[in-house]
């Protein structure tokens, strides 16, 4: 048991270094593609009782990269409109 155990882990394993790889290749060969998108800022002030306040600061376009993975300091894309709306806490 302990032997399909260490063989499913080492697959696992390469399998995620396969994807990633062919993700950063990908990635490089696409010229680094990078888009924009628009995020809204809040900031998160705590209050009484438990209670938040939220002041808007604006909208910001975040720059993302076409991948799957994070690349070039900057994160993926679908990460980026998931988290449209980010909160500063105060």
């Amino acid at each position: 048991m302990k032997r399909w155990l260490q063989r499913l882990v080492l697959i696992l394993v390469a399998c995620f270094v396969a994807v990633y790889l062919g993700d950063w290749a990908v990635f490089r060969l696409r010229g680094s593609p990078v888009s924009k998108i628009t995020v809204n800022r809040y900031l998160t002030v705590p209050l009484k009782g438990n209670k938040q306040e939220f002041d808007y600061l604006g909208s910001v376009e975040v720059p993302c990269a076409l991948s799957l993975f994070p690349h070039g300091a900057l994160s993926p894309c679908w990460q980026v409109r998931r988290d449209a709306n980010q909160s500063i806490k105060l």
